[in-house]
């Protein structure tokens, strides 16, 4: 067997890293030691694997130190540069800072974004930046500066337009002092949701520095030449580039072709990018090594025109291929193709390393030595594991498709592979996962690769030179364009072929990728030894003549293909187990599930009974109180809870769909968030409060249930909904009119109306009150009181009415185990009439973090303290699920709150 140490040194430090990783401490070195053991077991049994063994070791125990040394210098030194005891004393103080601007800056609406290398730090007043108020840190006198050397994420919120264009001219190099707040950045606060500060991280950031006003910043230009001109210099031309496609293009072409030549995604049209995303395209949108690829074989055809020879053609793409590099934004996927590709051309030159594994290894291993993060990057990840798959996988497919012809077969198996080897991590990161996925890269990854890319292309650089031809080059780059969003249009309108899968384990992940493998290569020798030496019976092939693949696979005894057979059904089997446990939703293993997600301030509750059937009670959503002449300050891809977090959730958790939606009111923090969710995730049912809210967003989200055929019930007080046989909900308002039933009213304030209703599973009775008032609480009370839900049972009865909506007669006086306190914990609801009928054991508050409205209202916590129920906020505590089994209630918390 062929020995590859640098590919066996390099798979074993991806090893050791995310080993180091995954564990520290006393865990790595346990895991160190058996891993030890285990080789030197290896070495004494097999002499011959002894050097594989030693390179493997070093390479475990190498890369395992490097990570923990990265890990031990990632942390901020701005705590002990400002003498503050922890970072958590210093998050919220004002703060003085200097230092340049160490990446492109962005401006979007009225925020800029940019990454500050600070070189020195002091405390201020907060009088002295306009705050609020006089915090400093740890005691310590303003005006005393301490020398640092980290990078700061900085975010500069900007008051008028003339503000905007001033920060437009804020470059990467400037220096900079800026006087603002230090905030730590937010960690995940749902289970499974995105850990911003995790990630910058990852970026060797730790604070977030605020500021209100460009006044507060100072900016100067850089004085000498360094690394940072350079890359000021390549900004600049990025952004020259990016204004020439605007003049040449029209919209949404431009920002799609910024995507597509030089990887700029800001102007890119969302929608777009959406329906590029679901059929598994985005990787066109992004710089990869399909762009770098076209790059060198351009040059290469360009300085052949030219009669250079082969040893200067190639030395003169290897020195431009950095400037691609740089002028596509240095992405990591692009950083291993260029590297990749100097690496190739110095080994065409030289005859060295001819292996592309052992390119794509070196590739590999110099990234991670420079940056041991880039492990982590969604974009390395898929970049080495797609490229990597198609070396190993390509040749074991392609005898299987040996029916087409070989043109076809190539195109087919490169597609298929890349499909079949990027699936775990697309499902990982996105969970979702189109069935038109093959087909669409099968059609337009080249359609756009050798016919979209090369003639922007051709736009651009003509356009530079001639505007008038460039804009008419321009013109068929956009029929192209046209065509090519046609037809992903058209694919995603079977929304039926997209499936939504739950994030899987590492373990499960290496299972597919060693059942794969052991389906290829056993069907593949399967396949070969089914040929037949294409000669009549009669003939004699001489044995040189015949291919040394086709005489093995004659020689193969029957029993031996007997075994190849078994092999390849096998690896099916186990692949399709895979694939059936990866498809199955989070289980709860007989248990119901109520979770309170944590939206900011808004409610969104998820439940999932005994059964499986999943049920959103609301969406919350993002409230905008901006005037219309404040249109400057809109982003260009504003926040939106529905699509940012709440759908992300649900996929995430493998919830491909919902047996219904509840909208308890039409207020934007309820219902907002629910346009996402019908957009992209199937809904069988949707329970609203039989009124109109009488704005724009409740309009739409009404007119794309119409739209989506989804079956509508106006919920009053009195019916019920039994999603399966151990879980039922008995609704108690809203308490509607015979006339307010028969039309749908328009209503403005939706909280008097909101749906209320108890739901009683496994035993365990919750009680959820969107953003009833008082008046409203009292009205219920009355009715119960007053026996109004039993004779209302009893008339429907009568009349035999039955179906998934009921009128209930259930007895409603025994207390609740918890109980969803009102409108985020305002004072206008939860009465002490109200919490003392129900008795809760727990009360759980939804609620933003620092949200304006001061939620919870103190009366309210004292009024739930009163009744001795325990209390758990999303503010506080972020998700909060409860487990219900067989009566007993079990929390969690995301977040652990201080005592």
């Amino acid at each position: 067997m062929k020995q590859r140490p640098l590919i066996v040194f390099t798979v074993s430090w991806i090893a050791g890293s995310s080993a180091a990783y995954a564990c520290s401490g006393s865990q790595l070195l346990l895991l160190f030691a058996g891993a030890s053991l285990l080789l030197a077991a290896l070495g004494m049994i097999e002499r011959s694997f002894l050097r594989t063994v030693i390179i493997v070791w070093c390479a475990l125990a190498l890369s395992g130190a490097y990570w923990e040394l990265q890990e031990a210098a990632n942390v901020s030194k701005l705590p002990e540069a400002l003498h503050a005891a922890s970072a958590a004393q210093l998050d919220g103080s004002i703060v003085q800072m200097t230092g340049t601007v160490a990446s492109a800056v962005e401006v979007d609406g009225d925020r800029a974004d940019f990454v500050m290398s600070v070189r020195q730090a002091v405390p201020v007043s907060s009088t002295a930046s306009g705050g609020g108020s006089n915090r400093l840190v740890g005691g310590t006198s303003a005006g005393r500066e301490r020398t640092v050397s980290e990078k700061a994420m900085v975010q500069v919120k900007l008051k008028s337009r003339q503000e905007q264009e001033a920060a437009r001219q804020w470059q990467r190099g400037d220096r900079v002092r800026i006087s603002g707040s230090l905030e730590q950045p937010q960690t995940a606060r749902n289970f499974g949701g995105f850990d911003y500060r995790h990630y910058l991280v990852t970026q060797k950031i730790h604070w977030l520095f605020k500021a209100t006003g460009a006044s507060n910043v100072q900016c100067s230009p850089p004085t000498g030449f360094g690394m940072a001109l350079l890359l000021r210099w390549n900004d600049q031309a990025r952004s020259s580039l990016s204004g020439m496609i605007d003049r040449i293009f029209k919209e949404p072409h431009a920002g799609y072709m910024k995507g597509l030549i030089i990887g700029l995604q800001d102007d890119l049209d969302p929608e777009t990018y959406a329906q590029f995303s679901q059929l598994g395209l985005t990787h066109i949108l992004a710089i990869s090594g399909m762009h770098v690829a076209v790059y060198v074989g351009c040059l290469l055809y360009l300085f052949s025109l030219l009669r250079l020879s082969r040893e200067k053609s190639l030395l003169l793409v290897m020195l431009l291929v950095p400037l691609y590099v740089l002028l596509s934004g240095v992405s990591p996927s692009v950083v291993r193709a260029g590297i990749m590709s100097m690496i190739g051309l110095y080994a065409a030159r030289k005859g060295m390393l001819k292996d592309g594994l052992n390119i794509l290894s070196a590739a590999a291993l110099l990234m991670l030595l420079w940056n041991p993060y880039y492990l982590l990057s969604v974009s390395f990840q898929l970049s080495f594991l797609v490229t990597a798959g198609l070396m190993i996988y390509v040749p074991l497919i392609h005898p299987l498709l040996s029916f087409l012809p070989s043109k076809i077969a190539g195109a087919v198996g490169v597609t298929l592979i890349a499909q079949l080897v990027s699936f775990p991590l697309t499902i990982y990161y996105f969970n979702q996962f189109s069935l038109l996925s093959f087909a669409a890269n099968f059609v337009l990854v080249p359609f756009i690769t050798f016919l979209v890319l090369p003639v922007g292309t051709a736009a651009l650089l003509i356009g530079s030179l001639w505007l008038s031809a460039g804009k008419l080059m321009a013109a068929a780059a956009e029929w192209l364009d046209d065509l090519s969003f046609w037809l992903v249009k058209w694919m995603n309108g079977y929304p039926q072929f997209v499936t939504i899968w739950k994030s899987p384990s590492a373990v499960w992940i290496a299972s597919y990728f060693i059942a794969l493998y052991g389906l290829l290569y056993f069907g593949r020798r399967w396949s070969l030894s089914r040929r037949q030496i294409a000669a009549e019976p009669d003939a004699t092939v001489p044995l040189g003549v015949l291919p040394a693949a086709r005489r093995t696979a004659a020689a193969l005894p029957p029993r031996t293909k007997a075994r190849l057979a078994a092999g390849a059904l096998g690896a099916l089997c186990v692949l399709i187990v895979l694939l059936y446990s990866g498809y199955q939703p989070e289980r709860f293993h007989g248990a119901g599930a109520v979770q309170v997600l944590d939206v900011g301030q808004g409610d969104s509750i998820l439940i999932t009974t005994p059964q499986g059937k999943h049920l959103l009670v609301d969406g919350g959503g993002t409230v905008s109180f901006r005037k219309a002449e404040d249109g400057w300050k809109d982003r260009k891809q504003p926040f939106e809870v529905g699509a940012k977090v709440l759908v992300p959730l649900l996929k995430k958790r493998g919830i491909h769909e919902l047996d219904a939606v509840i909208v308890s009111h039409g207020d934007q923090d309820h219902a907002g968030g629910m346009q996402a969710v019908l957009e992209q995730i199937p809904v069988r049912a949707f329970l609203f409060n039989g009124t109109l809210a009488g704005t724009a967003a409740f309009d739409r989200l009404m007119s794309t249930a119409v739209d989506k055929d989804i079956p509508i019930y106006a919920i009053h007080q009195g019916m019920d909904y039994d999603p399966d046989k151990r879980t039922h909900l008995a609704f108690l308002g809203p308490i509607l009119s015979q006339d307010d039933q028969e039309a749908l009213s328009v209503v403005k304030d939706q909280n008097h109306d909101s749906v209320v209703f108890l739901l009683e599973m496994n035993g365990g009775r919750f009680l959820f009150t969107g953003d009833m008032d008082k008046s409203s609480e009292g009205e219920i009370l009355e009715a119960m009181n007053s026996g109004r839900l039993g004779k209302a049972v009893s008339e429907n009865e009568q009349t035999g009415g039955h179906s998934a909506m009921q009128t209930t007669g259930e007895q409603l006086d025994a207390p609740v185990d918890v109980i969803k306190i009102a409108h985020h914990g305002s004072k206008t609801a939860s009465s002490a009439d109200w919490l003392n009928r129900w008795k809760p054991a727990a009360a759980v508050i939804s609620a933003g973090v620092n949200n304006l409205y001061g939620h919870p209202h103190a009366d309210v916590l004292q009024r739930i303290s009163e009744e001795g129920a325990a209390v758990y906020r999303t503010d506080l505590q972020g998700e909060i699920q409860f487990s219900v089994k067989t009566g007993e209630i079990r929390v969690r918390t995301k977040l652990i709150t201080k005592s």
